[in-house]
């Protein structure tokens, strides 16, 4: 089975389906969800599918995945934007669905905008629920950074190229003009994802990307063994929403040893979850790699970033101050503690 992402007014899936020969095109319209309401089309032909909660979860589990069970596998699904890249790839794996590959849409003429924004997906009209809270660049960055091979429509940008060259420099790229669908699929490299999500302990990044700067794109790399101070890391980051596609981290505070802390950005959007125990001691260490498009960006999410650690009194003193630790309370708000 083979995953189609992103804006894809100018037929993508269509020629994907044609050329994977004996497949069926899958699509969904969740504008209805909240509702119950499902519009699905499977090649041409269209059904109105109602679920008694509406929400993605039901999607998946009640229609998407129960539809390419029966077809063998063998389909092109066109995602609405609603369906989450990386949830769909797990309820897949849950099912025992294989995923042949994810080709992500990439639209120049609007990407690098929404991709370093904070419009949410309910502000553009996209949203999976009320309760989705989820920015346009979050959606687009992460679709663009998952998938095996990456289309882009529209007039070629060697800023985004750059962007996009650090971003997945394993996925293939290919112009929409003249696309060759086959050639495209061919040149995946045989170790590329295919729908497998990272458990937060995985690389930061896939292959390895170009870290010198190239039309004002940058990388920051910041890798150290002490811990952060909570509240001054809290405050940091302030320094990843602004000219920040991406900022990727593995990290611990001073103030929770024992706790391994994920911190995702992607434009103006932000999430911080607790991984829980670190896998092996020796493994706690700060790594977090950013994206961003301006040298002064880079300067100051770095200089944040290593200003935020704990000084060397703070560490001596550490088990007789109290620190102030704001990441419990996040924690909290995510349940994912």
């Amino acid at each position: 089975m083979l995953l189609v992402a992103g804006p894809d007014d100018c037929g993508v899936a269509e020629e994907v389906w044609r050329a994977w020969h004996g497949s069926v095109l899958v699509r969904h319209d969740l504008r209805g969800l909240a509702d119950g309401v499902v519009r699905r089309w499977v090649d041409a032909e269209v059904e109105t599918v109602e679920l008694a909660h509406g929400c993605v979860s039901c999607t998946l589990r009640l229609d998407l995945v129960p539809l390419l069970e029966r077809v063998g596998g063998r389909a092109v699904v066109a995602l609405d934007p609603a369906l989450d890249l990386e949830h769909v790839c797990l309820a897949l794996d849950e099912a025992g669905i294989a995923v042949a590959g994810v080709v992500a849409v990439v639209d120049a003429r609007t990407w690098l905008a929404d991709a370093t924004g904070d419009e949410t997906m309910a502000e553009r009209g996209l949203a999976a629920a009320d309760t989705d809270e989820r920015t346009v660049a979050q959606v687009v960055v992460g679709q663009a950074e998952f998938a095996d091979a990456v289309v882009v429509d529209g007039t070629a940008d060697p800023v985004l190229d750059a962007v996009l060259d650090r971003l997945n420099p394993l996925a293939p790229r290919r112009a929409r003009s003249g696309l060759d669908v086959a050639e495209l699929l061919a040149a995946v490299p045989a170790d590329a994802r295919r729908g497998r999500v990272d458990d937060g302990f995985d690389p930061l990044v896939c292959g390895r990307p170009p870290l010198g700067s190239a039309h004002g794109v940058c990388v920051v790399r910041v890798a150290e063994s002490r811990p952060f101070h909570p509240m001054r890391l809290h405050l940091a980051f302030d320094c990843l929403l602004e000219d920040v596609v991406r900022v990727k981290g593995r990290v611990w505070v001073v103030s929770r040893p024992e706790a391994a802390l994920w911190v995702e950005s992607a434009g103006g959007g932000l999430v911080v979850h607790d991984l829980g125990p670190w896998p092996a001691p020796g493994d706690r260490a700060q790594e977090v790699f950013a994206i961003t498009t301006t040298p002064a960006a880079a300067e100051r999410v770095a200089g944040a970033l290593r200003a935020a650690l704990a000084t060397d009194e703070e560490l001596a003193l550490a088990d007789e101050l109290e620190f102030v630790d704001p990441f419990a309370e996040w924690c909290d708000e995510a349940e994912s503690c």
